[in-house]
């Protein structure tokens, strides 16, 4: 498959107009625009999932379309290009909006039904200069089951109403007869409405602020410096590759569990190979083409020809302020190979709404694949897990009412070659519940919230930990869908570091009435009174774990993290009270175990 059409729209070289210093404050201006965009949709949204869970995301792009700001969210490809197929930018005029949530239409621009794109033009003394976009992920959009996402969906039409590309406003005159029509297909009709009115509104205070910024530097001088940022990154991920990766091909293998209906594992298969080209240039050819069918169930990635170049350069760009997260990455690749019909390009109408285990399994083989090239990305993590409990709860007037919990909750990241994991993240800059929130909105008691000892993966450098989360239901009936992956095939360690530990869920635990539930399932039925405990995997280690210092690991003792028997065991530390028994330690540590590179149940030389 072609690279991404964002990657054919970047701009060639042109004189520059914009100097270094003009540049970073331009820089940081558009930053400032995006902050505040995403100040707005928090504050004005209506729905948990954007409003505490932050689950939204805002960009901009350049006069062709070409994403030259974007934020650190490693998933997206060419989000214009749907729009532009079926509204030629040079028909757009001032105070248009056009809006989509069409997977399959947009090629993966945005991977299940739930998210929602608004994009809109800005223009600057009648001339386009640049689009602003922003996007969110709606709680219930229709579909099989409250929150439209469910493990039992076999197709995409179960998950709820599909937005093809439309122009939501036409200078100024918004389609409300489209907006009813969304908005009749959620359970939550006034939760959807103000959600959509949120978003308008911040790509709204996007494009005043953006013409604020043209009318400031001058329309050519903005042109130039996003042309610039865009050449800067791609630049940048480049010498990147180079350095990380020799002539020749290089592989990568990890798997999903399941795609709960029974069918698993799932591999995914990538490579990446860099040769000369007849030019004299360096070529980078990233190959998913081996990655295992499509799955039955919705854990399929329809994964845009833009992703993985854009979680490369993610992860290359590694938090430095003075870069930006943008088409640079997917235009440092050369050509994007994926299968149709495969795991991560699957065809229509295939099920996409758990795609976020996929998505989350395929960012740690990105990782594996520079790791077997010498690259020192960290150990695996774990995908994120999703909760979904839905039902029926008693109001203080005595009436029954509907609810939605959908609840995200953080997971262990691998360890890095210099440092422990993140313990408890849930994905990129979002956030788990707050306990006080969690019940002052939902028909639920929060029982107990913290870390799930011995969660991460052991390692000179500890895997980060997960999470448990006990709820009590205090709701009259509900339904759950839980979504949780590496329980077969947990995070692997690498360096001599050791695998991650594996989430479970749990109803009613330690008492007669106790049961497991399976770890990718849904309609598991629970009554009021009912315990519902989630522990959530941690990430992988990086390192023998022997050589992590004695202090480090009395430390993560004390703290909660490691038991005193995981700490002898794994790490050779015996902990007698508050205290490292030197003597006994040292008598273990002298008789390390034999390690190789990676970690998955056993030390191994590779993960197949």
């Amino acid at each position: 498959m072609p690279r991404s059409s964002d990657t054919d729209r970047l701009p060639g070289a042109v004189a520059l107009l914009c100097d270094a210093v003009t540049l970073e404050i331009l820089r940081g201006a558009i930053r400032a625009v995006q902050a505040e965009m995403e100040a707005l949709l928090e504050r004005t949204a209506i729905s948990n999932f954007i409003r505490e869970k932050k689950d939204f995301y805002t960009a901009l792009f350049d006069a062709d379309g070409v994403m030259a700001v974007g934020s650190n969210m490693p998933i997206f490809g060419d989000l214009t290009g749907p729009v532009f197929r079926d509204f030629p930018a040079d028909t757009m005029q001032p105070g248009d909006l056009y809006w989509y949530n069409d997977c399959y239409g947009s090629s993966g621009a945005v991977s299940h039904s739930n998210d929602q794109v608004l994009l809109a033009p800005v223009f600057h003394d009648g001339q386009r200069c640049a689009f602003v976009m922003g996007w969110a992920h709606f709680a219930d959009i229709g579909g099989m089951r409250a929150g439209s996402i469910s493990p039992d969906t076999t197709d995409i039409f179960q998950e709820g109403i599909i937005v093809p590309p439309t122009k939501l406003i036409d200078r100024g005159r918004t389609n409300e007869a489209a907006l009813g029509i969304f908005h009749r297909n959620s359970r939550f009709p006034e939760q959807s409405l103000g959600d959509m009115r949120a978003l308008m509104a911040s790509v709204r205070l996007g494009v005043q602020r953006m013409d604020e910024i043209l009318a400031r530097f001058g329309a050519l001088v903005v042109a130039d410096g996003l042309r610039q940022l865009l050449a800067r990154t791609r630049q940048l991920v480049r010498e990147r590759l180079a350095k990380t990766f020799d002539y020749g091909t290089h592989r990568f293998t990890d798997m999903i569990d399941s795609d709960g209906h029974g069918h698993g594992p799932f591999h995914i298969r990538v490579a990446l190979t860099r040769e000369a080209g007849a030019d004299g240039q360096d070529r980078f050819i990233f190959d998913a083409t081996e990655t295992d069918d499509q799955a039955v169930g919705p854990v399929n990635f329809l994964m845009n020809a833009g992703v993985p170049g854009m979680a490369l350069g993610l992860y290359y760009l590694g938090g430095d302020p003075s870069q930006v997260c943008n088409a640079g990455g997917p235009a440092a690749l050369d050509e994007v190979r994926l299968r149709q019909g495969s795991l991560l390009q699957p065809r229509f109408p295939a099920p996409l709404g758990m795609r976020g285990l996929t998505m989350m399994r395929v960012l740690a083989t990105l990782n594996g694949l520079i790791n077997v090239a010498g690259g020192g990305a960290p150990a695996s993590h774990s995908a994120y897990v999703i909760a979904l409990l839905r039902g029926t709860y008693r109001t203080e007037q005595g009436q029954l009412a509907p609810f939605l919990l959908a609840d995200g909750i953080g997971v262990g990241y691998g360890a890095r070659p210099n440092a422990d994991g993140i313990d408890a993240v849930y994905f990129i800059a979002q956030e788990n519940y707050p306990v006080e929130f969690l019940e002052v909105a939902y028909p639920a008691r929060v029982r107990t919230y913290g870390m799930v000892c011995d969660s991460g993966g052991p390692g000179r450098f500890r895997g980060g930990c997960g999470m448990v989360r006990e709820y009590e239901v205090l709701a009259e009936e509900a339904l759950l869908a839980i979504r949780i992956d590496g329980v077969k095939n947990p995070p692997w360690g690498i360096a001599g570091g050791k695998q991650g530990g594996t989430g479970r869920v749990v109803v009613n635990p330690g008492t007669p009435r106790e049961r497991v539930l399976q770890p990718l399932s849904d309609g598991n039925r629970l009554q009021k009174g009912d315990v519902l405990r989630v522990e959530t995997g941690g990430g992988g280690g990086y390192g023998p774990p022997f050589q992590r210092p004695a202090a480090a690991v009395l430390e993560d003792v004390l703290g909660g993290l490691v038991s005193v028997a995981a700490a002898r065991a794994e790490y050779g530390v015996v902990i007698v009270g508050d205290a490292i028994d030197a003597e006994a330690t040292a008598a273990l540590r002298d008789r390390p175990p034999t390690v190789r590179a990676f970690h998955r149940h056993d030390y191994v030389d590779s993960i197949v």
